[in-house]
């Protein structure tokens, strides 16, 4: 959506094919069922993924982080850590993503925003490893869909099909260049689509499942000349670890910027750290400890267990993880019973202020009483060339194959976290500022306790100078089909530590410049500028 509305301002015809409608459809969505080989480490195919006008951006949490430096550099300890981009081509396009998602200016310091006379996030706290100024912003959740559907109905150079599933990618005989797209309806009916230029920017996984399934020509699929499509499948490690005892106070809550965006600060692993560790990106945030232990005497977190089947699925897992005995829960009645007010309070934000507002408060966040927390850790994968994705035996109601996943962690993975943990504890002790506590034997189990971090489907058309180890090239082009390109986080060579949405926007809106720049030169569009 956001490259029809920037090739359109450049005077480029579009033609956006949508496989969905406007709306949740069960029998658009069972096209994204597919068969997951480790149900332990992997989510269902058709979970945080929509099928209409707008994507998953219907259903996102808003998370905005931008990529850092390091993350585009070749880092000899990280297995096929090679972008063929730096971090500056792909940073100049951040403020008008960001803009794009409606988070707000694009500044990520925590200081820039809110002055060096904030309250600290953990008093006294001055980490060599990790540095507290970085921060989140969020999205309103800005649903892309209905954000920006009056604005495509009303250009002059943006057609909009609905219900319109490309089913195959037809090559010419020389298999250099694309001819047409065959698309399909609900209905029966069927067309075909002929462009000079063809983007697909279906997701992460149900791009790289067309690619695969276009086999007329290319008899393993378009793009996999040298058997990479599917391949260096990743998301991001996360989970939920240990116990954090501060000394003074600390102050984790979400802060509101001048422009109304909700903004969180971290803890995040720096650029030297992860250079003298030779470990992968890390950050991490102070939490709540685990919500089936009602040692925390939080009545918001206890009301939240024994309601446990009344919070959504989505979020079901990580909040609500572990099973409590009979007396836990007689000990989670009584600390509802006595935080009678702070449930009402909390109620209340969560009606306001996340499910009527428009700018939605974006997560639970309560301060224990203990005073004790847990770090809710999000880490960087390391690129896997044995984790993939591949087409199966079964096939959708169009008759195209589905995908089967085998995602897999390495042991950088591991490693990651292991040290990270441990340079955090260090930092905590040398400036006093409290005591981390972790089993070290335990990383492993912890780190995949909920397995890949959902709807974060990254690298399987990953990008690259080398044809031999990658699908795409510097300007996202396919390599070896002159007009076929690919906009999404199946392009990234490295996942970071951070969400993907930024800069898959980023990567998005750099094409489009790409594709737009012959017309631009005759159109004068304003690049810059995101209308209201």
């Amino acid at each position: 959506i956001a490259m029809a509305l920037e090739l359109a301002k450049a005077g480029v015809d579009v033609l956006l094919l949508e496989a969905g409608g406007t709306e949740h459809e069960e029998r658009s969505h069972d096209f994204y069922r597919g068969r997951v080989l480790n149900t332990d480490l992997h989510q269902p195919l058709e979970d945080h993924r929509e099928r209409r006008l707008g994507g998953s951006t219907t259903v996102w949490g808003g998370r905005m982080v931008p990529y850092d430096p390091i993350d585009f550099e070749t880092r000899p300890w990280m297995a096929d850590s090679v972008w063929p981009v730096t971090y500056d081509e792909v940073a100049q396009w951040f403020p008008l993503a960001n803009r794009y998602a409606e988070a707000g200016e694009f500044d990520y310091s925590s200081e820039h925003v809110f002055g060096q006379d904030q309250r600290p996030m953990i008093a006294g706290f001055h980490g060599t490893a990790f540095s507290t100024d970085t921060m989140e912003r969020f999205s309103c959740p800005t649903d892309f869909g209905s954000r920006y559907r009056e604005r495509l109905a009303a250009s002059q150079k943006i057609r909009v099909l609905l219900n319109a599933a490309v089913t195959d990618i037809v090559l010419d005989e020389a298999g250099t260049r694309v001819t047409q797209l065959e698309v399909r309806r609900p209905g029966g009916d069927r067309f075909t689509v002929a462009a000079d230029h063809i983007v697909l920017a279906a997701g992460g996984l149900e791009t790289t499942r067309l690619l695969l399934a276009s086999r007329s020509v290319q008899r393993d699929g378009i793009g996999n000349a040298h058997g990479n499509l599917g391949r260096f499948y990743m998301a991001h490690i996360a989970g939920t670890v240990g116990s954090f005892q501060p000394t003074g106070a600390v102050d984790n809550a979400y802060q509101v910027a001048e422009d109304g965006t909700y903004c969180r600060r971290r803890l995040a692993l720096r650029p030297e750290a992860q250079r003298a560790s030779k470990i992968g990106g890390f950050i991490c945030r102070l939490h709540h400890t685990r919500i089936a232990d009602p040692s925390h005497g939080s009545g918001v977190l206890s009301a939240l267990r024994l309601g446990r089947s009344a919070v959504p699925v989505r979020f079901r897992t990580r909040l609500v993880d572990d099973e409590s005995s009979a007396s836990d829960m007689l000990h989670h009645a009584m600390n509802v019973v006595r935080d009678v007010p702070g449930i009402a309070r909390f109620a209340r934000q969560m009606i306001f202020d996340h499910r009527l507002a428009a700018r939605k408060f974006p997560s639970v966040v309560i301060k224990p009483r203990s005073n004790c927390y847990s770090l809710d850790f999000h880490a960087e994968q390391e690129p896997n060339y044995n984790s993939r994705v591949w087409l199966g035996t079964d096939v959708d109601a169009f008759g195209m194959p589905r995908l089967e996943v085998d995602w897999r962690y390495s042991q950088k993975d591991v490693e990651t976290i292991g040290t990270s943990l441990a340079l955090f504890a260090k930092d905590a002790a040398d400036s006093n500022s409290g005591v981390f506590s972790y089993d070290p034997k335990q990383v492993e189990d912890e780190m995949t306790r909920y397995g890949a971090y959902a709807g974060h489907h990254l690298g399987s058309t990953r990008m690259g100078s080398d044809p031999r180890r990658s699908v795409v090239g510097a300007e996202c082009r396919v390599h070896g089909v002159a007009n076929l390109y690919v906009a999404g986080g199946s392009v990234f060579a490295t996942s970071s530590q951070a969400n993907p949405t930024l800069t898959m926007l980023a990567l998005a809106l750099r094409l489009a410049h790409t594709l737009g720049a012959p017309a631009a030169e005759h159109a004068t569009p304003h690049m810059a500028e995101v209308a209201g």
